[in-house]
């Protein structure tokens, strides 16, 4: 597993989170042919930047899927697919959920449960928690690799870990330290539904999530969706990491304010 550029890209899969928190979130999976976005929380000139970055442009896209409605996952989504004719992959629901979107290139419905195809890579949609009208996790898989993408969701259900259960990398939320939370300047209703089932995990709640899921072929565990106000990146990182006892798995942290390395899988 190495980290370098997306040009160097040569049918491995490999995946780069854009961003990742509570300003925006755009995570970026190619395998060499086929390209796709999970989200695009930012301004098109922001996420066009972040790609350029890594050798890439959103002309070299083919798709982009969405998760969920809040405007820090869609911000984007409908300059990039009106100006470089890109496909979005949304359920009814989510799509009604954000009229803000505008026209769309292309529409493409799908329903949580229900696997689609993007080209090459085989997606698998399956129900989240979290205060959405129909929010989803994926899998994402090519060539027997899959990479397993669940934030903001407020309790890790049964089918949440069924799914990750065989990812080869995941991408988990790690959104606030209970402490800096509790005793943060959030007003009490803001602090109750962060806290609550369709609110966001925490780090302790990441960490027993990940130590239920490492296995012997997890290569990579990218925690995101940290909250600025309750939490660091060295607390989830520290909290989180300490899961990792039975496999050789790295685990690092998506930055909100710039791209991450990109991380290529075996």
């Amino acid at each position: 597993m190495t980290e370098t550029t997306l040009k160097q890209i040569d049918h491995k899969l490999a995946v780069c989170t854009l961003a990742s928190g509570s300003k925006g979130n755009a995570t970026y999976i190619s395998d060499g042919q086929t390209s796709i976005l999970v989200d695009a929380g930012l301004s098109g000139i922001e996420i066009q930047r972040r790609l350029t970055s890594r050798d890439q442009t959103p002309e070299d896209l083919d798709a982009i899927i969405v998760t969920h409605e809040h405007s820090d996952h869609t911000r984007g989504v409908g300059i990039l697919s009106r100006r470089y004719k890109l496909p979005v992959y949304i359920n009814p629901k989510t799509h009604r959920a954000c009229p803000g979107l505008g026209k769309l290139y292309e529409t493409r419905p799908f329903e949580c449960g229900t696997t689609f195809q993007v080209n090459n890579m085989t997606v698998h949609p399956f129900a989240i928690s979290h205060d959405a009208e129909d929010p989803a996790g994926f899998t994402i898989g090519q060539n027997g690799v899959t990479i397993g993408i669940a934030t903001d969701l407020g309790i890790a259900t049964a089918m949440v870990r069924q799914h990750l259960k065989r990812c080869a990398l995941l991408i988990l939320e790690a959104n606030h330290d209970p402490t800096m939370l509790e005793t943060g300047p959030y007003p009490w209703p803001l602090k109750q539904r962060i806290r609550s089932r369709t609110g966001h995990l925490s780090n302790p709640d990441s960490k027993k999530l990940l130590e239920e899921l490492q296995h012997d072929n997890l290569q990579h565990v990218i925690l995101g969706h940290l909250s600025e106000i309750n939490n660091t990146a060295q607390k989830a990182f520290d909290e989180v990491s300490r899961a990792i006892n039975r496999c050789d798995a790295r685990v690092t942290v998506a930055d909100q304010d710039s791209s991450g390395p990109v991380i290529y899988l075996k």
